[in-house]
């Protein structure tokens, strides 16, 4: 079948598997059929107050009634967009009017932060929309829900829905109006402006990334797969669509159980969990809090990391207690949908803790390569020298939302393609070839500084860090002001003796000036190393 909208995957679900669990949190859990009917239900509530092509905003945390309402906002011709309901007020309110909702969909739980963010548009609440049964048409003006009539219930509704082979008349209409390159989600990510990027994404970039990643590392309708990333980052993409494109189960983790290892470890044994698709910092609290040593997800078979470079120390204490998993880096900003490489790690060989993983092969259907200072094409079989990754194909996000200039900025031409005005992603990053062809991340183009007159990329220092005994996370910066390489760390060991280990396996000029032992790494909403939060201390 050739798919045109991400809600044909949730359609042929409910027809496949309309008993089976779809997505489940510790409160609550609704099976595809019943997500489908529930979906619905709320886009034709939300059909009226939003404009095709128009952003629903989410100001909640994850949950299954979030579920159904974002697939709502999809059905009634809009995207969605989900705002951190952690971040200050301030930048949620900057990420709003950039998006200028048609709907801001909150619950009761974050009620009370709504004034702060000072919006004016029309606030939904999501108690509301699931209590579909209680809807009348008295209430259609507060909650625009005209297409239902008072003798229609929920229940009849649903029958109906799930029993029909086609959309109730008005969605079907929104759905011939829909093409696959209208955006599907905006997430937002730092602006160098202070002000967010929204990066959008589109059906098409969603459903050719999730037709080649679900079979490639065999996710089928048996597996569960447990949910670690907020909504509002793309890492939670492949695990919400994985799921649609499969019939697995998306068990949903509360963001609270990865401040406390016992709970976390004992959801994801209780429940059964068999694909981790998680940030690496995800990864890292698990191994350095002895979650592993508590208790062991033995019907884990899957586990795929991204979003920083893992650890290899940290890694090899998941590989001690699950030895027979798969294990896969992936690679990939925002802006190409997730991923564009990937690395299955060999179970014949081990990584010695200064070595990185590597970022791996392409997908397929993805072309990724490295283009060197004069924007030449460092060849595949060049392992000495260094280039920008660049990514084009279908999986480029549609660029950032209202935000031109930067899309400009970020979505160019490719100087390598002269017949066409082919379209690339300069991500930012420096990469390099091993001897057999898979890429290699080395650092942000970024961190790449000149120190007492040698070019120094900071994430080689922050490896020479982590290949010390008693050091489990690193993170190096740059004072340009007073040239001086700044290393925090999070361990045991001594910081002079740090010092001492780093100066034997680094050259003087690499050696940071000062050196800071912090008792946790402050993380971003994302869970990565928050590097403006290192530089204010």
């Amino acid at each position: 079948m050739y798919y045109t909208n991400v809600l044909q995957f949730l359609e042929e679900r409910a027809q496949q598997y309309p008993d089976r669990i779809a997505f489940a949190d510790p409160n609550a859990s609704i099976t595809f059929g019943e997500l489908a009917s529930r979906a619905q239900l709320i886009g034709l509530q939300l059909a009226k107050n939003v404009p095709p092509g128009a952003p629903v905003a989410f100001y909640m945390e994850k949950c299954v009634p979030a579920v159904c309402a974002m697939f709502g906002a999809v059905y009634a011709g809009g995207f969605y967009s989900f705002i951190d309901v952690r971040q200050p007020a301030a930048r949620a309110q900057k990420a709003l009017s950039v998006l200028e909702p048609a709907v801001l969909i909150t619950d009761n739980a974050n009620q009370e932060k709504i004034p702060e963010l000072a919006f004016e548009g029309k606030v939904l609440h999501i108690e509301d929309l699931m209590a579909l049964n209680e809807i009348r048409m008295e209430a259609a003006d507060a909650l625009l829900l005209n297409e239902i009539s008072t003798e229609t219930t929920e229940t009849t509704l649903q029958d109906e829905i799930r029993t029909s082979d086609t959309l109730p008349a008005p969605l079907k209409e929104i759905r011939t109006k829909v093409t696959d390159t209208a955006p599907l989600y905006v997430n937002f990510t730092s602006g160098s402006t202070g002000t967010p990027k929204g990066v959008a994404v589109s059906h098409r970039s969603v459903i050719e990334f999730i037709s080649h990643f679900a079979p490639l590392f065999g996710i089928d309708a048996s597996d569960v797969i447990a949910n670690q990333a907020p909504f509002d980052f793309d890492v939670s993409v492949k695990d919400i669509y994985s799921g649609l494109f499969t019939g697995a189960r998306v068990q949903l983790i509360p963001r609270e159980y990865f401040s406390a290892p016992t709970v976390l470890m004992d959801y994801l044994c209780d429940q059964h969990v068999t694909t981790l698709i998680w940030a690496v910092s995800a990864m890292c609290f698990v191994s350095i809090m002895n979650g592993l040593q508590y208790r062991v997800p033995e019907h884990v078979r899957l586990v795929m990391f991204s979003g920083e470079v893992m650890p290899v120390k940290q890694l090899k204490i998941w590989q001690q207690y699950l030895p027979d998993t798969t294990y896969v880096n992936l690679y990939g900003p925002t802006e190409i949908t997730c991923n564009c490489t990937y690395y299955i790690l060999p179970k014949d060989r081990e990584f010695t803790n200064t070595e990185v993983i590597p970022a791996g092969i392409p997908f397929p259907n993805e072309k990724v390569f490295l283009l060197d200072e004069n924007d030449r094409l460092v060849p595949s079989d060049d392992t000495d020298t260094e280039g920008e990754i660049c990514v084009g194909g279908t999986c480029l996000a549609l660029g950032y939302y209202r935000n031109p200039e930067k899309t400009a900025e970020a979505f160019v031409i490719n100087p390598l393609c002269d017949g066409w005005p082919e379209i690339i992603y300069r991500t930012g990053d420096i990469g390099r070839y091993d001897t057999d062809g898979n890429l290699l991340y080395v650092s942000r183009k970024d961190f790449q500084i000149k120190h007492l007159g040698h070019r120094i990329e900071l994430g080689e220092i922050e490896a020479g860090a982590m290949a010390a005994d008693g050091v489990s996370r690193a993170c190096c910066l740059y004072d340009s002001a007073k040239k001086r390489l700044l290393l925090f760390f999070t361990g045991t060991i001594d910081k002079k003796e740090l010092s001492e280990q780093m100066r034997a396996s680094l050259p003087p000029f690499m050696v940071p000036n000062k050196i800071t032992q912090l008792e946790e790494m402050p993380l971003n909403k994302n869970g990565k190393i928050d590097r403006n939060a290192l530089r204010q201390l």
